[in-house]
């Protein structure tokens, strides 16, 4: 991530071309030591020198001042990194401030505008009340509808929105999002199906077997996403309840998803736990909550996205994304939010002076 630094640039390009301060004064029709400020930041030329000295150094006046209004792949991935530590360590609106001075500095960069986007919607929970979470939320929506207008990236334009849609969701919106989606349904149609037949047929079937194995784990991941969601549809209907929690797990199963992405199952867990406690099976709620539990506080860290031996090779995509193989979240905001799922859920009230439950919320909280 680079400054303005004009300085450095007419120093360095001065020295390129071979000529002293003093030749560099005489074209421009200035001092000497006009230069040399020019050179140590004393002072800076002005704008109506400007277009000469680009064109003197055969550069833009861009690069003359040593500006990029862009931010490369690595420094996108390290920034957000560093802002997902620092959102645990340092004080929230610090770094809400900081975010807001990126975001005004890199307007339209917009790979870099959507990952800050996703960095206030993910850490907007730790804002210290409703009210200020919200107003995080739909700042974070307003870079993803600049993305999703402006942007010519297609694949960028998709993720902004849908992620606009989630963050209209979180609102408390949803005849928005219903306005947004409820023309959008349309037949399913995998287009890595024929590009994967396209690479065999040229006889690259590394890059055949590479194309579908990423394909097949997000249409695993998107269909586990929409069980559980079609689960919750069912809470007061213990059979079909049961029938798609019997799917799902079956499904989970087959893809060792305890193994290749344990933390996905978390959510499942506590909805499974809900519709036990409304089918008066507080038992198997209980056991649905160990379940929880036993991943939350398990062998899972760090959280990393992986293959495993079935997705064979995956780890290139996932270490060619903006954040590469890391979270969304610091680790140990991740974990709070583990904890906080139980404590704070209304649901599991009904368990405050149980023993088993106390002992799991202890297992959490330690985790923490």
């Amino acid at each position: 991530m680079k400054d303005i630094n004009i300085a450095r640039v007419i120093s360095e390009n001065r020295k390129l071309k071979g000529i002293t301060q003093d030749e560099l004064a005489n074209y421009i029709g200035v001092s000497k030591s006009s230069v040399s400020k020019w050179e140590t930041a004393q002072s800076y030329p002005d704008i109506t020198f400007l277009p000469q000295l680009a064109s003197y150094f055969n550069i833009s006046i861009d690069e003359l001042m040593g500006y990029e209004p862009q931010m490369t792949k690595e420094d996108i991935r390290n920034l957000y990194l560093r802002l997902s530590n620092e959102f645990y360590e340092k004080p929230f609106e610090d770094i809400i401030t900081y975010c807001q001075e990126v975001i005004k500095k890199y307007f339209s960069c917009y790979p870099l505008l959507y990952q800050i986007g996703v960095l206030l919607f993910n850490n907007s929970n730790l804002a210290n009340n409703e009210k200020r979470m919200k107003e995080i939320i739909v700042e974070a929506k307003k870079l993803f509808i600049k993305i999703k207008n402006e942007s010519d990236d297609i694949e960028l334009v998709k993720q902004a929105f849908y992620m606009e849609t989630l963050s209209l969701i979180t609102l408390g919106y949803p005849d928005e999002v219903i306005k947004l989606l409820d023309e959008s349904n349309s037949l399913v149609m995998s287009v890595e199906i024929l590009l994967g037949k396209a690479y065999q047929m040229i006889g690259n079937t590394d890059k055949a077997k590479e194309t579908l194995q990423i394909e097949i784990y997000q249409y695993m991941r998107t269909l586990l996403q929409l069980l559980h969601s079609y689960l919750s549809l069912f809470i007061d209907d213990e059979k079909q309840f049961d029938e798609i929690s019997k799917r799902f797990l079956t499904i989970a199963n087959i893809f060792n998803l305890d193994k290749l992405k344990p933390d996905a199952l978390l959510p499942f867990y506590l909805t499974l736990a809900h519709g036990k406690i409304v089918n008066r099976n507080t038992d198997k709620a209980l056991e649905y909550l160990e379940n929880y539990t036993r991943i939350a506080t398990g062998n899972i860290y760090p959280l990393k996205l992986k293959g495993d031996d079935f997705f064979t090779l995956i780890d290139k995509w996932f270490e060619n994304f903006p954040i590469g193989t890391n979270p969304p979240r610091n680790e140990k905001v991740i974990k709070q939010s583990m904890y906080e799922a139980v404590v704070n859920n209304p649901n599991f009230s009904t368990f405050e002076d149980n023993t088993q439950y106390k002992n799991l919320v202890m297992k959490l909280r330690n985790n923490c």
